[in-house]
């Protein structure tokens, strides 16, 4: 059976929805760069309606797209904005959407960050019914994924397929027989993945190499872990473990050795790998690790071993 699909998000996964045969009355996609949506416009050169172009008119546009298409399913991967209850309302069999985490745990815009940094061994993606409120409706479905080493970008990228997958399932499912009740979230197992405050752009270096190492890839490579040294402001993107640091550090400072630049942490040391550089035009330098600690080679001469501070810069 054909469904009739209202879609809203990135262009990649109303491609694959008309592949599989479905009938896209309409698509919204959101205001960011995305690929597939030249190729999304040329097959559907009338019905798909673009965030960017319409800006506070977008509502408009969509109720009157609502008025004019029966839709029997609203179907959302990766859009950017809550979707109001008259839109959820409007399909006759209500709406779908995928979310980057295993629901509930993770519930919010940021479950990259919180998946890495609360040291998860695996996270994963749930379609779910959508409801007024975030990420509260009923699962279809999931795939789980190792979280691994994997920086939150990375993450990001490696849950595109199964999360396209699981949403290309439970459509499929709703073409035949419907979607059903689905499994109710816990509420027990509920958590929040809001995104990251200030505080989370910080790392406290009392913690140990592994956690302080989590830190980094969690915000990696957007912002990065911001930091203080020597008046130099920088966001470390990339680090690793290393032993070769001077026994007398304490953790909390720092030390320029053959090229590196080496910060002590609770119970080892890290050596950064990149690092993004503040400027004081909109531009963002990015530089090696031997980069940054040639930059600070010549003002840490003087205070090697003192403390540096974390900060946004």
């Amino acid at each position: 059976m054909q469904l009739r699909i209202a879609y809203f998000g990135l262009p990649l996964g109303a491609l694959l929805l008309r592949a599989d045969g479905h009938d896209l009355r309409f698509c919204v996609v959101p205001p960011i760069s995305a690929p597939g949506l030249r190729r999304l416009k040329a097959c559907f050169p009338e019905r798909v309606v673009e965030a960017q172009a319409l800006g506070s008119h977008l509502d408009e546009a969509v109720d009157a797209r609502f008025a004019a298409e029966p839709v029997d399913l609203l179907v959302s991967w990766f859009w950017t904005r809550k979707l109001p209850k008259r839109w959820l309302e409007r399909a006759r069999l209500g709406g779908i959407g995928a979310h980057p985490s295993l629901l509930p745990r993770h519930r919010g815009p940021n479950p990259y960050f919180w998946a890495i940094d609360c040291g998860d061994a695996e996270t994963g993606v749930s379609v779910h019914r959508l409801e007024p409120e975030y990420d509260t409706g009923a699962v279809f479905e999931q795939a789980r994924l190792e979280v691994r080493d994997l920086n939150a970008w990375q993450l990001a990228r490696a849950l595109d397929r199964p999360s396209l997958r699981c949403l290309r399932n439970v459509v499929r499912r709703a073409a035949g027989s419907g979607l059903g009740a689905g499994m109710p979230q816990d509420p027990g197992l509920v958590s929040l993945a809001p995104e990251p405050v200030e505080a989370h752009l910080r790392a406290d270096f009392s913690w140990s190499t592994e956690r302080v190492l989590r830190r980094i890839r969690a915000l990696s490579p957007v912002p990065g872990l911001g930091l203080t040294l020597a008046d130099v402001v920088f966001f470390v993107t990339r680090a690793h473990p290393t032993s070769g640091f001077v026994a007398a550090l304490e953790p909390g400072e720092a030390e320029v050795a053959q090229d590196r630049l080496i910060l002590r942490t609770g119970d080892g040391a890290i050596s950064v790998e990149s690092a993004a550089l503040a400027t004081d035009s909109e531009e963002v330098e990015v530089l090696t690790g031997a980069e940054l600690a040639h930059l600070l080679g010549e003002r840490l001469k003087a205070t090697r071993g003192s403390s540096f501070k974390g900060g946004r810069g």
